[in-house]
């Protein structure tokens, strides 16, 4: 509340600085909320191919495992998963966007050659192969979809907590400051004025008093020449007599 602000310059000096702060970091706030946003929409539009091609490489991969099972049997598809011995590799790191700290997630023995897939040349088909490729390509596309989806994810909360500030500032503290500000000058101004009025008073007060004493004191003076006057007409007269 404004009122329970003690209306001091000291105040009003303390309450512009903190204007001149916040003002600052509002500006600050609206653009890396604007920065934030550019890079989320990217960051939108990879996501939405992504998922667009997770959906297509899903798609592929069953059609190529449900041909395989059913030309070749469920138990060559089994064993032939089974025959996996080198398991694919994540390595997480962090990259910083906008000061947002998000994954870079990389993969390694994702794509496998025949004969590093463990089942041999012998022991598979074109279409267990081909199913091989396709969950390959699948796996990497989901590596691919969970960096982008925790980005997009981390980026939507900054811009909500950054949205947040930056509207704490512009429609609580600041319109406060502002009040502050105004209600701290206009009680200046009426201690101003309250204080231009005493002096007035008092000058007239003053004045009316230096003009009293002057006039009592012509009067003083005009009453002892009156009699300075009148001594000196008696004398003249008891000269005369005599």
């Amino acid at each position: 509340m404004a009122e329970d602000v003690k209306p001091t310059r000291k105040n009003l000096m303390a309450i512009e600085d903190r204007i001149q702060l916040s003002e600052r970091g509002h500006d600050t706030l609206e653009q890396k909320r604007d920065g934030l946003i550019m890079e989320f929409m990217d960051i939108l539009d990879q996501a939405q191919d992504v998922r667009s091609e997770l959906n297509g490489n899903y798609e592929t991969a069953q059609a190529k495992l449900n041909m395989a099972r059913a030309m070749e049997g469920d138990v060559a598809v089994r064993g032939a998963a089974a025959a996996l011995k080198e398991h694919p590799e994540i390595t997480t790191q962090s990259k910083n966007i906008m000061g947002v700290v998000v994954p870079q997630i990389e993969s390694s023995k994702v794509r496998k050659s025949l004969d590093e897939r463990g089942y041999g040349l012998l022991g598979s088909s074109a279409r267990i192969d081909e199913a091989a490729d396709a969950y390959e390509e699948l796996l990497e596309t989901i590596i691919l979809a969970a960096e982008v989806e925790t980005a997009m994810k981390k980026m939507l909360k900054e811009i909500e907590v950054t949205k947040r500030r930056v509207n704490a500032l512009e429609f609580k503290l600041l319109p406060e400051l502002y009040d502050n500000k105004e209600y701290i000058e206009q009680k200046l101004e009426e201690q101003e004025r309250e204080e231009i009025f005493r002096l007035k008073k008092i000058k007239n007060k003053k004045e009316k008093e230096e003009a009293e004493e002057e006039k009592e004191a012509e009067e003083k003076a005009e009453a002892e020449e009156a009699e300075a006057d009148a001594e000196s007409e008696t004398e003249e007269t008891v000269s005369a007599d005599d």
